[in-house]
Order: C-alpha cells, then sequence, then structure tokens
C-alpha cells in the first residue's frame, strides 16, 4: 500500500510506516500534477502539511484515496467534512509541535521587547557607523516578568504557551468560549511539578488586562478576522501580538494602521493572510517581528509528528 508524504515526513516517521509494511513516496509533486499522480501510482494515503491543498477536485478525482493526514494541528488545507462524507479517514497531530509553536510565540516575544528584529536589520547596515545611536535607539525594551499574557484559545498550544509565561514571571489569562477556567502544571527538570488554575475571562476583560496577546485559533469558517480596529481600540497603549495560529485571525490592514498609530507597540507574525506572498506593507513595517510559518518546524516537532501520523495511518489503514 503506497503513501504519499507530499509535504515531506520525518525520517522516524517514513522508518515506522515501512516497518509497518506501507511503501512511503517522499516525491514533492506540484499541486497541479497531483490527481495524475496519485490515480497513476494508486496512492492510498496522503499526507500534508500546509502547503498541499486537499480540496474536493482531488478527493473526487482519486477514489484510491483511503485517509487523508495533516502533520500538525489546522486543517485549512483540506475539505476536511467532505472527505469524511466520502468514507475518507482523516487525521492530524495536534500533540506533537505544540511545544515548538509555543517556544516560538517567546522568541517573537523576546525579539519584541528588545527590538531584535529592527536591530538585526540596521546592526549589519549602520553598526560600524551609528553604533552610539542605535544603542539610543534600542535603549528602550521592556522586561515580560510582571506582565499580562493574554491568550486567545485554550488548546494544546495555547496551554503550552501559558507553561512558558508562566515560568517566564508573566501573569496569564485565557479567553475560550468552549473551557472553563484551565489548569496547567509546570514540569520541571527534576520531577517536580506546580499546577496553576489560570482564569478564563471575556474576550474585552482580556484585552482591556493584556500586554501582550497571543493568539491559539483556527480560522473561523467566516473568514472574520478576531482582531481587528475595535479590538486593538480596547487594548492598551503599546501592547504587544503575536500571531502563530492562522492567517487570517488579523486584520493586517488594520494592524498595520495600530501600529503606525502607536496604539500597538509592535507585533510577531509567523502565518500570513496572503502566504505564500504576504503584503508588502507587512514585510518592511519595522515594528513587525517575521518568520514564514515555521511553529512547528523543529527537529523534535517532526519527529513527533511522524511517528504520531505513522501510529495513526496504521491503526486506520491495518
Amino acid at each position: 500500500m503506497k503513501i504519499l508524504a507530499n509535504d515531506g515526513i520525518s525520517e522516524s516517521g517514513k522508518n515506522a510506516l515501512e516497518a509497518a509494511g506501507y511503501e512511503v513516496l517522499l516525491n514533492k509533486v506540484a499541486q497541479e500534477q497531483l490527481i495524475n499522480f496519485i490515480n497513476e501510482n494508486n496512492v492510498a494515503a496522503i499526507l500534508v502539511r500546509s502547503a498541499t491543498q486537499v480540496r474536493k477536485d482531488l478527493i473526487d478525482a482519486c477514489p484510491s484515496i483511503k485517509l487523508i493526514g495533516r502533520g500538525g494541528v489546522g486543517m485549512d488545507n483540506i475539505d476536511v467534512d467532505y472527505a469524511k462524507s466520502k468514507g475518507i479517514e482523516v487525521i492530524n497531530t495536534p500533540a506533537a509541535s505544540s511545544e515548538s509553536v509555543a517556544e516560538l510565540v517567546f522568541a517573537h516575544l523576546f525579539g519584541m521587547v528588545r527590538f531584535l528584529s529592527d536591530s538585526n536589520r540596521n546592526m549589519p547596515l549602520e553598526g560600524d557607523s551609528k553604533f552610539k545611536e542605535l544603542k539610543k535607539a534600542y535603549a528602550k525594551g521592556k522586561e515580560l516578568r510582571g506582565k499580562t499574557l493574554g491568550i486567545i484559545g485554550a488548546g494544546r498550544i495555547g496551554r503550552a504557551t501559558a507553561k512558558i509565561g508562566l515560568g517566564v514571571g508573566m501573569k496569564v489569562v485565557f479567553n475560550d468560549p468552549f473551557a472553563e477556567d484551565v489548569n496547567v502544571d509546570l514540569d520541571f527538570f527534576d520531577g517536580q511539578k506546580v499546577s496553576f488554575n489560570i482564569p478564563n475571562v471575556s474576550k474585552d476583560e482580556l484585552l482591556a488586562q493584556s500586554d501582550f496577546i497571543s493568539l491559539h485559533i483556527p480560522a473561523s469558517k467566516d473568514g472574520k478576522a478576531v482582531l481587528g480596529a475595535a479590538e486593538f481600540a480596547k487594548m492598551k497603549d503599546g501592547a504587544g501580538i503575536v500571531n502563530a495560529a492562522r492567517g487570517g485571525v488579523i486584520n493586517e490592514v488594520e494592524l498595520i494602521e495600530a501600529l503606525d498609530s502607536n496604539k500597538i507597540a509592535y507585533a510577531g507574525l509567523d502565518v500570513f493572510e496572503n502566504e505564500p506572498t504576504p503584503s508588502v506593507q507587512i514585510l518592511m513595517n519595522p515594528k513587525v517581528s517575521l518568520t514564514p510559518h515555521i511553529g512547528a518546524a523543529t527537529n523534535e516537532a517532526q519527529d513527533r509528528i511522524g511517528t504520531e501520523l505513522a501510529e495513526k495511518i496504521a491503526a486506520v489503514l491495518k
């Protein structure tokens, strides 16, 4: 039975699938050639990350497909309900990348409060000629300790983000209409553990309280942004925002306006409305810390994703 890992799979995942008797194809097939490739090779399962689209047309045109696997959490690039209506199993790996995404959130947070993104742009250009001027320009950094981190979405990644915030010394609040107050266990290297009960507040309360907001929710089905001009107006002056969830949950045009007016001091974006071609206004704004959708792109996360996919595939296709 053939499995196409069109967006790649870790060596550990590939080995686990092959040990279970599957043939793993690592071809990177262009979207427009995907239907022909699947049919010509009688592919039984396709594994994707965020690049490959598995839509209704592909599902209808490829009767050999029995399973669609998403290496990661969000499945915006898959017509999940339609696939299930055709009897196709759809799986993802919601637990595997939580820590990696949470650490990237804090990479952005630490970078933004110490102006690392802008500093790393300007030091190579002017560090030898304007060292004192740059030192002065970046002299008003902030500490995260003691600040309030508002997390929208209390799923696995939101909770992993909360753990780091608690470890840094931040106050943490959640907003999630599908959760009660959230219990988080903070585990240490020596086996000690501290439990925290984190309040789940209204969205307006979170906006008003938070010095920094991190988003961990899927894109809405109607395409409406969760944070836009109305929400920015309710936030503290000089607050910061990180989006490592999905492009579109922040209105980027209104974010730029809020940054330009200094209502929002800085933003960190790993995902964008127009991937893979983010707007120039976002890319060139010195107040925005940028990464190209790499939340789950650590060796450790990819190993966990590959292994988890292999285990789920074996259980479904056995």
